[in-house]
């Protein structure tokens, strides 16, 4: 016959557990014998061994035992909201645990190819996994070539970096030829390593902006940023002086640079409806070409005459739209859905 209760020594050896844990659960009252036996033994029932059950099933699933004391206290609490919540912290674990792989992969790369990574290299690893998680996801890093931890592209970026440092240095200014052919080779480079995507760009550009630790691992200061734009606003104004006259070109020259952040929105909304196949008469695919013309007409002085040797220009110099991430594409579509305005 099976016997209607248990002393605490034959629950602890049924249940897998010590007698010392029974006596902590009792002392903190999450699991308190219904009787005790004269000689001062606990004494465990059917009703306790169930309560014990639901305590080991609730610790498997993570949870603390003042948190198991917490849902046990309330009767009516729904069990499959707990295992709705655990299932849920297991997916972030699971997806930790598939970054944490992803990145020791990337350093075993380098330990197999003779490299030997210093302290100061993981410690800038750690670091960047912090800083880029708190712009991309998870699926977006594995799109985004800038994340990947490649010894080559690494070297190249430090490569444009010191050629830029070596110019601000030697008081080169922006728009000389030298700072021009490298910043479109900055740009070209960036707009391959952000995927072609501007949307990538564009928040890379406000992590640098934002993040000192981004700005030190990558030497990436504000001020070699705004050199580096400058040099590749001023090689463009250079391409258009061949189509544009005196007037015209004071206007553009006076305009340079205003509005970048709303024209990288701007791009990257564009490239978004084109991925998306939205069409070109939708409301969101007019407002974006509603907007882009009138900040484009802004720019160049709102002369249609202007507007139409500037798209010539585009037409016969495709360096206009290198490191741009604008393609004739996307022009295209912002030509269309304007005229379906009218």
């Amino acid at each position: 016959m099976e016997k209607t209760v248990l002393k605490i020594g034959e629950l602890a050896a049924r249940a897998g557990l010590t007698v010392r844990a029974l006596h902590h659960y009792d002392s903190i009252g999450l699991l308190t014998p219904s009787a005790r036996a004269d000689s001062g033994y606990r004494l465990y029932n059917r009703d306790d061994v169930a309560r014990l059950h639901h305590i080991q099933t609730l610790r498997r699933f993570g949870m603390s035992l003042a948190d198991i004391a917490t849902f046990l206290a309330s009767p009516d609490a729904p069990f499959a909201d707990i295992v709705a919540q655990q299932i849920a912290a297991l997916g972030k674990q699971i997806e930790q645990a598939t970054m944490l792989r992803e990145q020791l992969t990337r350093l075993q790369q380098v330990l197999s190819n003779g490299g030997s990574p210093e302290l100061s290299d993981w410690l800038q690893t750690l670091e960047k996994m912090d800083l880029y998680d708190k712009y991309f996801t998870r699926e977006e890093l594995k799109r985004l070539p800038f994340w990947q931890q490649d010894a080559r592209r690494n070297a190249a970026w430090a490569a444009l970096v010191a050629e830029v440092e070596t110019l601000m240095a030697q008081g080169v200014p922006p728009d000389d030829t030298r700072a021009g052919e490298l910043s479109e080779r900055w740009m070209r480079t960036l707009q391959h390593d952000t995927a072609a995507n501007p949307e990538f760009a564009r928040r890379i550009t406000v992590m640098l902006d934002r993040e000192v630790k981004a700005q030190q691992q990558t030497r990436i200061t504000p001020a070699l940023k705004e050199y580096v734009s400058a040099a590749m606003a001023a090689r463009k104004l250079r391409i258009y002086a061949r189509y544009l006259d005196a007037g015209e070109m004071r206007t553009m020259r006076a305009n340079s640079g205003k509005n970048q952040d709303e024209w990288m929105a701007l791009i990257a909304g564009v490239h978004q409806h084109l991925e998306d196949g939205v069409a070109h008469d939708a409301p969101s695919a007019q407002a974006l070409a509603r907007r882009w013309m009138d900040l484009y007409m802004s720019q160049i002085g709102g002369d249609p005459a202007t507007l139409a040797k500037i798209r010539a220009a585009h037409d016969q110099e495709p360096a206009l739209l290198s490191g741009t991430w604008i393609t004739p594409a996307m022009l295209d579509y912002i030509r269309i859905s304007y005229a379906t305005l009218a």
